[in-house]
């Protein structure tokens, strides 16, 4: 009998031992999952002006003819709102997936942020795509000149300018998460999420 309860008492201990091991090697794999999943910032491209310097100056104009002021701001700071860029393309299969995204960044934002669409191309597939997806609350800028300005040679791609002119954050955007980082790094006034974890090192 006691040695009957002497060998239970013992493969309890083992049970227990190894399933604090199972718990160790978890934790360690749920801390490496945690950092392969780290929030992601939008994807920055060496090209174009640069974050921290002050916006080239453009005046573009939209579908509907009302002229638009981009870069250093020429209205009274106090008037002044900061601007998103968003660069896209009837074509592009992710920038309609990103569409109520920038809708509703584009509602909760709308006390500091002016949203603007970008593309280039053909008029008619243009405004065919505004009816289509609902756009003609935005201001939409056909302008290559803009396009090439910034670089941008892959989409969806936006930029965002603060309200004094100076580019606070660009890259590309194929999440809500990757939008968002772009407030991030006005916010911060670090240029990306992805230099804030080197700077964190």
């Amino acid at each position: 009998m006691e040695n009957a309860l002497m060998i239970s008492v013992v493969l309890l201990w083992v049970v227990v031992i190894g399933l604090i091991m199972v718990v160790i090697a978890l934790a360690r794999q749920i801390g490496i999952l945690h950092e392969r999943i780290a929030p992601a910032g939008a994807l920055s491209t060496g090209g174009g002006p640069k974050v921290g310097d002050a916006a080239p100056s453009l005046a573009v104009k939209d579908l509907a003819g009302e002229v638009h002021h981009l870069g250093p701001a020429e209205v009274s700071l106090a008037d002044a709102k900061s601007q998103l860029i968003f660069f896209l393309a009837p074509s592009c299969p992710v920038c309609k997936t990103l569409l109520p995204v920038i809708r509703s960044s584009a509602r909760a934002e709308r006390g500091w942020l002016d949203v603007m669409l970008a593309s280039d191309g053909e008029l008619e597939k243009q405004q065919a795509f505004i009816e289509r997806e609902k756009l003609s609350d935005f201001p939409y800028v056909l302008s290559t000149e803009l396009g090439m300005t910034y670089q941008v040679d892959k989409l969806p791609y936006a930029v965002l300018i603060d309200q004094q002119g100076i580019l606070r954050a660009k890259g590309l955007v194929n999440s809500r998460e990757h939008l968002e980082s772009l407030f991030e790094a006005k916010k911060t006034g670090i240029a990306s999420i992805q230099e804030y974890f080197q700077q964190a090192g």
